[in-house]
Formats: structure tokens, sequence, C-alpha cells
């Protein structure tokens, strides 16, 4: 072989960008062309405030409608959409807390012993059943992510946030939910 095939070989193996590698000064003048900031210091904060509010609303949007694109890095992933939907497929006491809790605080200001002692018993274990049920949901849940997970360092943090989405009141859970509790698809809302 000589040398002039060698190097055709070697030549065509390569593919280029199919362009020349452009000057620095051009690629710089490129970029800032791309910016357009305004010379006045108060218009330049006032178009970063714009455009970083209207990023804000983008991505709240996205977030909201349950684009996974949007969704922050605690809440990306196959295995949190999997304890996302296991734990809105059911209902828990601690999704009731907060609204039983507003009652109790109510009918602690009745200034009748027998209401108040009522009260106490009655909110004494509303706390210890939503104690058990977090246990519950937990050891449940942990169950579920080992069989399909068996990676501990897949599943890991997941149980936590499982059990902090069972906590919180299913209107007010971020991403919102798929699956209505009892396991139907939730029907999006269209915005009219």
């Amino acid at each position: 072989m000589s040398n002039d095939e060698t190097t055709s070989e070697i030549g065509t193996g390569e593919a280029g960008k199919g362009r020349p590698t452009p000057k620095r000064k051009e690629a710089e003048s490129a970029r800032k062309q791309g910016i357009s900031v305004p010379k006045d210091p108060k218009a330049a904060r006032r178009a970063a405030r714009e455009r970083d509010r209207e990023a804000r609303a983008k991505s709240r949007a996205g977030l909201m409608a349950g684009d996974p694109a949007f969704f922050p890095r605690r809440d990306a992933g196959p295995v949190k959409a999997q304890v996302r939907d296991y734990i809105d497929r059911r209902r828990t006491v601690g999704e009731f807390f907060v609204p039983f809790a507003f009652v109790v605080l109510l009918l602690g200001l009745v200034n009748n012993p027998t209401v108040q002692t009522t009260v106490v018993y009655v909110w004494t274990s509303v706390l210890l059943l939503v104690v058990l049920d977090t246990i519950l949901v937990g050891i449940l849940l942990g169950r579920s992510l080992r069989k399909d997970y068996p990676n501990k360092t897949d599943r890991k943090g997941a149980v936590s946030y499982g059990v902090l989405r069972a906590l919180q009141l299913r209107r007010f859970r971020i991403p919102p939910p798929r699956i209505k509790a009892g396991g139907k698809p939730v029907t999006p809302k269209v915005k009219k």
C-alpha cells in the first residue's frame, strides 16, 4: 500500500462538521447579537425581570400541566413518578389532618369543659391514626419499590418523598395527581 492510499482511507473515515471553525471574534459577536440588552441600566434590569417572570410562568405552567420536562430535580424520574401514583391512588388519614386540625382549633375555643375534654381525646386519637397510617404507607411503599427497583440507590429518598406527599392535601400536591383516589386516571382540566 502506498502512502497516498493510506491517507485517503483515513480521510474518508473522518466526518467533518461541514463548515470551518469560526474565529473567536466572529463567535463572540454572533453570541452578543442574540442578546439584546438596552443601554440604560434600569431598562436592562426591567427587561431581565420580565424575561425571568416569563420563564417562571412557563415553568410553572409546565409543572402544573404535569410535563416532566419542567419538574424540579426532587420530582423527576420514574421512581418518583411511581411513588406519586402509588400515593395518589389511595386516601390517607394525613391528607385530612389539616382540615381536621382547623376544626379542632375552633372547637377548642368553646368554653365548655366537656367539649374541651372530648376535643383532647379526639385530637390525640387522630394524631395516633396519622402516625400509624404514615408508618403503614411507608412500609407498603418501600415494599412496592423494592420489588420494582431492587437497586437501593435507585429508590434513595423515595419513601420519605411519598410519606410527605401523603400528608399533603390532594388539591395542593405538586406535581398534580395523575390518578384519582381509587385508581382511575384524572381527566385533565382545559382552561377556557
